[in-house]
């Protein structure tokens, strides 16, 4: 490298001499057609093989910048074989990609880079085309006709009045996942239709492409992740009456662009209702998933709006290509969000769930204890700011083997929170307080009392009136 640079430093002399100033010099280079062929390397003197060694070893912050040294430095940030050596190399980065609604009916994606805690907005997801008709009639009739006890009603409802209120806001009720480096985006409505489209984001080409579409269009299903595949579980699909909760589940192949069948969720305590009218009203549906010990966990829950009633869940075994019964105590103490939705992420290998208070500027962690079948208080109080008015005022996330809050601080900016635990499954409701007001004041911030959980502040930023709406972790 010494060399390289005392040879660029002899050419900038050599130029002065003859009267040609470093500046037209470099005006000259950048018009000059033939300045790739000038340097076939990607660093002079050096090796490509060595020369990709030291790009993959780069923060790939870096790769936003280093593109635009010439066109051979482009198609190698954006080569798979650079993404393949960082592997084998342990360079891989988690960054997080956050989902926020701006505006009434806007969904925008950022990406953070966690270390640098820079941000970067990502590309817009595309305005697909209908794959289906939308349902003829009145939208509003539509819309009330329904199924009850599903909180999306709530949200729907707030639609009434407006119109066109679908095609204004594509992507609502989407899912999302993250599989195999890239970000799926699945599902949702359109012109009051649940679609089956899937769309695909690849961070390293920074584009969006569609692949093969699930075989039900779904609203509000959920994701999980086994085997690097994808998994999609529940949700609601569009009937001759309205929505009406799915059992169904399939799989998606990123290696092979295709999908297939998943045994249907049992739902069998839903079956051992005491009457049949009480099994007509209350309709079962999932209220999460996570994937856990290497099986998809299902919390599921019995709706009639706006009343729920939790019903423990069931488990996906891939090797046995089954569902079992979710162990009592498990199912029955996994924290509920709001209106049985249940919020948790795996951190490893320690399942744990966001459990609210009834106060909306606090909740509790909870972490499952496998071997008492029971879930146990790790963190009293979680630092969130009064959101009663946003669908989704916290979320979790787990990367760099930490668990993370993503929420709103006392300033309304989006704040993304790393939770220090010295114990998994020690700790006391007590242990674990912090003040809201101080959040702004240091990055790092311990509890009260023994400084059990220590919070810190990895990155900050002001989105607006931007609602969350979903994250995923994607290491590359």
């Amino acid at each position: 490298m010494g060399a390289f640079f005392s040879v660029a430093s002899t050419k900038s002399d050599k130029r002065e001499r003859d009267g040609v100033s470093p500046n037209e010099a470099c005006k000259r280079q950048r018009m000059s057609p033939t300045v790739d062929e000038e340097s076939p390397r990607l660093i002079p003197n050096l090796p490509d093989e060595l020369s990709l060694q030291i790009i993959a070893r780069l923060p790939r912050i870096c790769y936003l910048n280093v593109r635009m040294v010439s066109k051979k430095w482009k198609s190698t940030i954006m080569s798979l074989e650079l993404y393949k050596l960082r592997k084998e190399l342990g360079t891989t980065e988690e960054w997080l990609y956050l989902l926020i609604k701006v505006g009434e009916n806007n969904l925008v994606w950022h990406a953070l880079d966690p270390r640098s805690k820079i941000w970067q907005r990502v590309p817009n997801m595309p305005n697909f085309a209908d794959e289906e008709e939308p349902r003829k009639g009145s939208s509003r009739l539509w819309m009330w006709n329904m199924v009850e006890g599903i909180r999306i009603a709530e949200v729907i409802r707030g639609f009434l009045g407006r119109k066109d209120a679908f095609d204004e806001m594509p992507y609502c009720g989407c899912a999302i996942g993250a599989v195999d480096g890239c970000l799926y985006v699945l599902g949702g409505f359109s012109k009051a239709s649940t679609m089956r489209c899937v769309w695909r984001f690849d961070p390293i080409q920074s584009t969006w492409s569609k692949v093969t579409p699930m075989s039900t269009g779904r609203a509000y299903s959920k994701t999980g992740i086994l085997n690097n595949k994808l998994y999609v579980v529940g949700g609601v699909s569009q009937g001759h009456a309205g929505l009406v909760p799915l059992q169904s589940a399939e799989v998606f192949d990123p290696s092979t662009d295709t999908w297939s069948h998943v045994p249907s969720m049992p739902f069998s305590r839903a079956q051992v209702l005491p009457s049949a009218f009480l099994t007509d009203m209350l309709k079962p549906i999932a209220t999460g998933l996570t994937s856990y010990m290497g099986r998809l966990c299902v919390p599921q829950s019995l709706y009639s709006w706006p009343f729920f009633v939790d019903v423990g869940g069931e488990i996906y075994d891939p090797d046995t290509n089954s569902w079992i019964e979710m162990p009592a105590g498990m199912g029955e103490g996994w924290p509920a969000r709001q209106a049985g939705t249940k919020l948790s992420v795996v951190v490893d290998d320690e399942l744990y769930a966001f459990d609210p208070s009834n106060a909306m500027d606090s909740g509790r962690i909870k972490v499952y204890d496998r071997g008492e079948d029971a879930w146990k208080v790790v963190i009293g109080k979680v630092p969130i700011y009064d959101s009663a008015d946003s669908e989704s005022p916290y979320l979790l996330a787990g990367f760099h083997g930490k668990l993370h809050v993503i929420t709103k601080d006392a300033n309304h900016d989006i704040a993304v929170l790393q939770a220090g635990l010295r114990n998994n499954l020690g700790y006391s409701p007590s242990l674990s307080t912090l003040s809201q007001s101080t959040l702004h004041e240091s990055p790092e911030l311990a509890s009260e009392s023994d400084a059990a959980v220590v919070w810190r502040v990895v990155a900050c930023r002001d989105f607006g009136q931007a609602e969350l709406v979903s994250c995923q972790v994607i290491d590359i």
